[in-house]
């Protein structure tokens, strides 16, 4: 899953870059309201790390911005005003969620996990096909009770995936969901994965099946 964090504190974002990135997450980060505007433009992301006092413009005019192109990525907000009208403003103008500086990465960690599920529809921290599980909590995948194996590259793979259950997920799409601004982006490396993960599927009822110029698609063995 991807993450956008915007923030001027040097000190701050690199904390949270570092952070979220043991998490499996792949972060960028940009330090001023404009590039970020430009980067919510061009690029895709699961979920925005928004502060609210940035450089060239603020953060309230981004988030404004990216509503009015009914863009629904999930924004967290960051802002060292905790005021109850500055709260509800920023919630009013399309934020989903809001924090307060200082805070405790945890809590970071699991509003973000919050986010993620609600932006796909998924109030249960557990997420099914067939006998395949994934818990966003504590990022483990299943297959039946016994825990399965897999690279970061593998899992990350796989959460899309199964976060998309049902739905068929473009070869960019899963491209951009693993590789941040700063690292290649290589679709033919996603087919890498996707072979591995069939293999450790194989005693699954889970499959991952390709529908040609479409993308992966999975579900249920027998599902129709």
């Amino acid at each position: 899953m991807r993450i956008l964090v915007v923030e001027d504190n040097v000190e701050l974002a690199q904390w949270l870059q570092r952070n979220l990135r043991q998490q499996q997450y792949a972060v960028d980060w940009i330090d001023n309201g404009v590039d970020a505007d430009f980067a919510l433009r061009c690029e895709h992301y699961d979920l925005v790390i928004l502060d609210l006092a940035l450089p060239r413009m603020n953060g309230r005019e981004v988030l404004q911005r990216l509503r009015a192109r009914q863009d629904a990525t999930p924004v967290l907000v960051l802002t060292a005003n905790n005021s109850v009208q500055s709260r509800v403003s920023e919630l009013d103008e399309g934020a989903d969620d809001y924090m307060a500086k200082p805070f405790e990465v945890e809590e970071l960690e699991a509003r973000i996990r919050m986010l993620l599920r609600r932006a796909a529809g998924q109030p249960s921290p557990v997420i099914s096909s067939g006998d395949l599980s994934y818990n966003t909590n504590t990022r483990e995948f299943r297959i039946g009770q016994q825990a399965l194996a897999l690279t970061p590259r593998e899992r990350a793979v796989l959460e899309v995936l199964i976060r998309k259950v049902g739905a068929t997920v473009t070869k960019q799409a899963l491209a951009q969901s693993l590789f941040s601004l700063d690292e290649d982006v290589s679709t033919e490396a996603i087919e890498i994965y996707v072979y591995r993960l069939r293999k450790k599927l194989e005693t699954s009822s889970a499959r991952i099946m390709t529908l040609r110029g479409l993308g992966y698609l999975l579900r249920q063995t027998g599902h129709e």
